[in-house]
């Protein structure tokens, strides 16, 4: 008798046992289900900060390659610049003459005329060595020649003039007796100095 019941306290917490486990199963897999996943969570939630670098990075390369170009552009332009200069300064050098050379033809002409003549007068000399030094004269003022003359007792200039002798004079010291020799300048610049006596 005794090992009946026994054998049915088994049975009936078996049984109890089975029915906890079934109950237990379904909640179990429930949970299962709501949890969220781990990697979803962290891939989804929170923002790539990659792709904000990349985006820095690609406008950081266009501004230099924007940069660049532009200093590309000035180095040609600056480049044309100093091209033009130095063929300007050239053709400057090349044809500096042209202007007084054709000046200086009409001065030939009257020369090689006044050569012609087969019996010239004092008179028709002096009248086409006047004609011709004219000529050299307006040749002279039409290319920035210009004579340095000064006049007697007029002060010593050493950028202009050149003193040859001093001599004995009634005038303040140091001052233009007598012009000896003319002095030109060219576009202001001296091409030679007036030779001048000077009073002691």
């Amino acid at each position: 008798m005794q090992d009946q019941e026994k054998m049915q306290d088994q049975v009936d917490q078996a049984q109890a046992q089975q029915a906890q486990e079934q109950t237990a199963q379904p909640q179990a897999e429930q949970q299962k289900t709501e949890q969220p996943k781990q990697g979803d969570t962290e891939g989804g939630a929170q923002p790539s900060s990659g792709s904000s670098w990349e985006e820095k990075l690609a406008a950081a390369e266009a501004k230099a390659a924007e940069m660049q170009d532009a200093y590309l552009r000035a180095k040609a332009d600056t480049e044309n610049i100093r091209r033009r200069a130095q063929d300007d300064i050239a053709k400057a050098h090349k044809f500096a003459i042209e202007n007084f050379a054709e000046a200086l033809v009409p001065v030939k002409d009257s020369l090689e005329m006044a050569l012609k003549l087969d019996t010239p007068s004092v008179e028709s000399l002096k009248e086409g060595v006047e004609m011709t030094l004219k000529q050299l004269s307006t040749a002279f003022e039409r290319n920035r020649l210009l004579e340095i003359n000064p006049t007697p007792g007029e002060k010593l200039d050493p950028m202009k003039h050149q003193a040859i002798s001093m001599v004995p004079a009634q005038q303040e010291a140091n001052t233009i007796v007598n012009v000896l020799q003319k002095g030109y300048t060219i576009a202001d610049r001296l091409l030679r100095p007036a030779l001048v006596t000077v009073a002691q």
